[in-house]
């Protein structure tokens, strides 16, 4: 069985983590990368109010603080998880794209229409 969180990332760094990898999923936000299995994200969602959206999701702004903070880049770039060119965006990793955050359900909120 894999261990819940192999890198030990805290939860800021976890937060940031899921929603770069929702922002992967999404064409406005994600481009092939330059290594096999990379995604370069980019123009990364503004909040509106207490929110913003990235794909079929809503994400509260209170946890999107990371993606504003270049420290959690330098940290996430060396647990090997992306290339940061903070504050643009970042190169994911395909290690990145498949870490399981075990955040998604918390962080990503998705409504059923």
């Amino acid at each position: 069985m894999a261990k819940k969180n192999p890198l030990k990332l805290n939860s800021l760094q976890l937060k940031t983590l899921v929603l770069l990898q929702q922002m992967a999923r999404s064409p406005n936000h994600a481009q092939p990368g330059d290594d096999e299995g990379s995604t370069f994200v980019s123009n990364f969602p503004v909040a509106h109010g207490d929110h913003f959206h990235v794909g079929d999701a809503v994400v509260l702004a209170r946890d999107a603080s990371g993606l504003n903070n270049a420290n959690v880049f330098a940290i996430l770039e060396r647990k090997g998880l992306l290339r940061s060119m903070f504050p643009m965006g970042a190169m994911l990793t395909a290690e990145a794209l498949a870490y399981d955050t075990g955040l998604d359900g918390q962080v990503l909120h998705r409504s059923d229409h």
